[in-house]
């Protein structure tokens, strides 16, 4: 398939690593798919499930150990500890290796190696990358296949001489998790996963690739690899404006991204396209605008509460061609079911461990974390320019979290230099779903601290330098709150379609054609700005939502400086002389 030496070298030395008993290169074709999908069916790793409700869909189970992103299993291997940052776990390259190699020694005895090429972003696009994974489990190529190009398009995108390919080798060795990692070696392109099966560590174009190892390629060659979605806002005239925003988990992501207009904008002619769900990499175009593309080629959603009422379009994308992993599997008409799906939970199932469950008995049938793996191309709303190799011009960047006071529903960054500091300083307070107590304020900078392949001082000076380059084409960037609550803990704002009212004001700002308040955080609308034709909520209420608690605010500070301290010296001095503004401007 590749007479690319770099390649073949690697591979060669990774063989003699994990000593697989066979080799199958990964072609893409369907042919070879179906085989290795009727061989997972005969092992019983996959399930086929009804062919008429959902044809080509396919049931998976993990191992009950094995069901989410292990955070603390998850390492930055710089040569300088420095270059991790604090918020990344670190260990020296050459011990990791070390400890790795003992795991990876022999660990494909009697399995066979599958060798999957695959591309990150469209063919022939000048932002994509390649990569090359090597694994022993079925279930990762045939994720990998709806995740990514997958296949002989990506060696030839690649070409015989290049070396520039992220090296991915994963095994699911013992399954032990005690010993399970997921390392990124940023400086040698590569990523190295043992003892997982679980998408989030295993498909490692996904987090590990578009994320850690291309936010730290794209700090190098001058671009931005980032955790967002793009959408495109299609107004009464048929005009696109694009957008990219950045949410830590549970803030309406992917419910944003391929939102559906309420009905009064719906009637008027205003239309959501979906470019990307999760990951954004962006580059200055020509014309001297950020240009973004999504590198991957599906969308890995979580199943619970994914449902026609919150999310239309996504449920549709899971109809055809889907893997479930850890859902409900549903006896009766063998088809998937998880809590928030509908109402009518199946009464012959077995839950997600594969056990004869109950729904009366009180416990999920689906696990909180499944997860669902959909072609893109099966979303109604996806856009046109999905495969454009020259990506779509980027008009608005939003940061949004999940603040039950202290953030407004929405408000405007002064200048690029003040939004990179409202996206360094994101946080969300944690809900009932996540361990440990409610309403913890957690920072998740750019809703990349988990993903960002380096130092985060030298990420934040990254994007200072992107602001540079922009110059006055850079977009404009906002802050938004869907989760504002009233003294009970209620919603104020119906969220979900309606978010569409705050974009339109957001696209207005960019266009010059809305005015704004100045407030000591930032440029707010004007409560009459905002349309609310259609919700029972007034201007009055929308005044409470967009209402700044000087306070409550004065505490955000402490916060701040607190989760500043971190980086010493790496953090830039342009976010401290923006922090001492706020502060200043909320003590006048």
């Amino acid at each position: 398939m590749t007479n690319n030496k770099n390649v073949l070298n690697w591979i060669e030395e990774m063989k003699a690593l994990v000593e697989p008993d066979k080799v199958v290169w990964i072609d893409g074709s369907e042919a070879q798919l179906k085989e290795l999908r009727d061989q997972a069916l005969a092992t019983g790793e996959m399930e086929a499930l009804n062919p008429e409700k959902l044809p080509g869909c396919l049931l998976h189970r993990t191992a009950v150990n094995d069901v989410a992103r292990v955070e603390g299993r998850t390492f930055i291997c710089s040569r300088k500890k420095e270059d991790a940052g604090p918020t990344n776990n670190w260990e020296d390259p050459n011990v990791m290796y070390d400890k790795l190699r003992k795991l990876f020694d022999g660990a494909m005895k009697g399995r066979t190696m599958y060798v999957i090429p695959y591309c990150m972003g469209p063919i022939g696009s000048p932002f994509s990358k390649v990569g090359v994974e090597l694994t022993d489990s079925i279930y990762v190529v045939l994720n990998m296949d709806i995740m990514t190009r997958m296949g002989q398009q990506a060696f030839d995108q690649l070409g015989e001489t290049s070396n520039d390919f992220v090296r991915g080798l994963h095994s699911k060795a013992q399954m032990d998790e005690e010993n399970r990692y997921i390392v990124q070696f940023p400086e040698d392109n590569t990523i190295w996963s043992v003892n997982s099966g679980y998408g989030g560590n295993v498909l490692l174009g996904k987090k590990c690739f578009a994320l850690r190892i291309a936010s730290y390629q794209a700090k190098n060659e001058g671009w931005m690899a980032e955790h967002m979605l793009i959408l495109g806002l299609e107004n009464p005239q048929g005009e696109i404006k694009y957008i990219c925003a950045a949410f830590p988990s549970a803030c309406g992501k992917t419910n944003l991204a391929m939102l559906i207009p309420p009905e009064k904008f719906k009637k008027a002619g205003y239309k959501v396209w979906t470019v990307g769900d999760d990951i954004a990499w962006l580059r200055i175009g020509p014309d001297g605008r950020l240009w973004a593309i999504n590198p991957e080629n599906g969308f890995f959603g979580v199943a619970p509460g994914t449902n026609m009422k919150s999310n239309p379009n996504a449920l549709i994308s899971t109809q055809k061609n889907t893997i479930f992993t850890n859902v409900v599997h549903n006896l009766d008409d063998n088809t998937v079911w998880w809590e928030g799906l509908d109402k009518n939970p199946p009464k012959n199932a077995l839950n997600w461990k594969g056990e004869k469950w109950d729904c009366t008995d009180g416990s999920k049938g689906a696990h909180p974390n499944s997860r669902f793996t959909a072609p893109a191309i099966n979303c109604p709303c996806i856009s046109s320019e999905f495969n454009n190799p020259n990506g779509v011009p980027i008009s608005a960047i939003i940061f949004g979290g999940r603040r039950a006071k202290t953030a407004p529903l929405v408000y405007q960054a002064r200048d690029w230099q003040h939004g990179v500091f409202v996206g360094s300083t994101m946080a969300s307070e944690t809900t009932a779903a996540a361990a440990g107590a409610v309403g913890v304020v957690r920072r998740d900078p750019m809703a990349m601290l988990p993903f960002c392949g380096y130092n985060m001082g030298d990420y934040w000076a990254h994007w200072l330098e992107m602001g540079k380059k922009l110059g006055d084409k850079a977009p404009k960037i906002f802050n938004v709150n869907w989760f504002r609550t009233d003294d009970e803990g209620h919603f104020i704002w119906p969220g979900f379609g309606d978010n569409m009212r705050v974009l339109n004001w957001i696209v207005d700002r960019c266009e010059g054609k809305a005015d704004a308040v100045e407030t000591p955080i930032g440029y707010e609308p004007k409560p009459e700005d905002i349309d609310v034709e259609g919700l029972d909520i007034t201007t009055d209420t929308v005044r409470d939502l967009l209402s700044v608690d000087k306070n409550l605010w004065k505490e955000e500070v402490k916060g701040i400086k607190e989760f500043y301290a971190k980086f010493g010296d790496k953090l830039p001095q342009a976010l401290e002389s923006e922090l001492a503004t706020l502060e200043s401007n909320l003590n006048k």
